[in-house]
């Protein structure tokens, strides 16, 4: 089928793109960069541009995928593009709320907006754009992707750390090991876009990793290593400032807040039925961790988990 990626040079992107061709599709990658998989026919444009789809917009594509997260660019690929089924890549941050344990596509939003600074209310305003065009569409609320070149981290930084402790045998994990995790690799995401694309397959979807307490991740991150996890209270992690989920400084996919427990424990009962696959923790976690960058993305630099490793163990000196 003829299939064109609003996108394509990115890390999700580049994925989906050559998946897309190494099941036989006829892609078209339209995006700002030019770095797309060989054989993929590569468009230069800027969506900021309101021409900017003119080079695509003459031709009836089979399928659109779009990854953008600013709403006027959508609106603009709604209006001026023709095509069987629009399938627009999402958020579950869209979501007004993440208390809840199990809750479905039919829960709260946030208001919508054009801010792209307000990443989910964006995406919000960006679903509600496709849904107003003539196309059937696919929305797929993607929950936390990692995997092989991972540029935050977040799925990278603990396989990794285990692997490579800067204390001999130790490694500083927070003390939550029933906290739910959840990551899904990139590449059942592109595969499971590409399959969906080719079915015709429409609706609103949360697609999700597997929801796994954190002791278990931290065990699969761990493998067969020595080090061990040195489980630090949350609250004096606060304390002293270490930061929560991502970022320069934090410790990856811990979150305190118990007002954020259900945010890596959605349903995806409707992508499951859609016929999304997982494959094992263990392969994505590895495959994250071989291509990490150290001081990259998410984690504590070497120096920072010293301190406070030597600052817990002594706390009681």
């Amino acid at each position: 089928m003829r299939m064109l990626i609003l996108g394509g040079t990115g890390w999700l992107g580049g994925i989906l793109a050559a998946e897309a061709l190494r099941r036989g599709h006829d892609v078209t990658c339209l995006a700002r960069g030019s770095a797309v998989p060989a054989g993929l026919r590569a468009v230069q444009a800027d969506r900021d541009r309101d021409d900017a789809l003119a080079v695509v917009s003459g031709s009836s594509w089979d399928a659109v995928i779009d990854l953008s997260s600013r709403p006027a660019h959508v609106r603009r690929a709604v209006r001026d593009l023709r095509c069987g089924v629009y399938t627009f890549v999402s958020t579950t941050s869209v979501y007004a709320s993440h208390s809840s344990v199990d809750a479905d596509e039919d829960a709260e939003l946030l208001p919508p907006s054009d801010d792209p600074a307000s990443y989910g209310s964006a995406k919000v305003a960006c679903e509600k754009a496709v849904l107003g065009g003539a196309a059937p569409a696919l929305i797929a609320r993607a929950g936390l992707i990692g995997g092989p070149g991972d540029p935050t981290g977040r799925s990278s930084y603990w396989p990794w750390r285990f692997a490579h402790p800067v204390v001999p045998g130790s490694v500083l994990v927070p003390d939550a090991p029933d906290l739910s995790t959840s990551v899904l690799d990139v590449r059942d995401m592109a595969g499971w876009l590409v399959d969906g694309v080719s079915r015709g397959v429409v609706g609103m979807m949360n697609v999700c990793g597997l929801p796994v307490p954190l002791g278990e991740h931290l065990a699969v991150a761990r493998g067969d290593g020595v080090a061990a996890p040195i489980a630090v209270a949350e609250e004096w992690l606060l304390a002293h400032g270490v930061e929560q989920w991502a970022g320069p400084g934090s410790l990856p996919l811990w979150i305190a807040d118990p007002a954020w427990r259900g945010m890596n424990a959605r349903s995806t009962a409707r992508a499951e039925a859609a016929g999304l696959e997982r494959r094992a923790l263990a392969e994505t976690l590895r495959d994250a961790a071989a291509g990490h960058i150290p001081g990259r993305g998410a984690g504590l630099s070497e120096d920072r988990e010293r301190k406070l490793l030597a600052e817990w163990g002594g706390r009681y000196s």
